[in-house]
């Protein structure tokens, strides 16, 4: 399997701690990502300014499930019990 076009969970339910173009502190949890298009797909997808904990985030079933709103809450908890 591979990334739902459109899901972009993991773009807005984690913290990011390194900078990202237009986020240049990195973004909290639950904030959407400035690189998130509207379609909710990566604007730096590809990009060498991509930070390096996203080009290295991938799918897995385990945490994306069977849709978008499962991955959220997912990674919404996963997040929080990492504090």
């Amino acid at each position: 399997m591979s990334c739902r076009a459109g899901c972009g969970a993991c773009c807005i339910a984690p913290s990011i701690t390194s900078p990202i173009p237009g986020m240049t502190q990195g973004k909290p949890a639950g904030v959407r990502c400035v690189q998130l298009d509207d379609g909710n797909l990566c604007r730096l997808f590809g990009d060498p300014r991509r930070p390096e904990v996203c080009r290295r985030f991938d799918y897995d079933p385990e945490l994306c499930l069977d849709s978008r709103e499962q991955a959220l809450t997912v990674l919404a908890e996963w997040e929080h019990a990492t504090r």
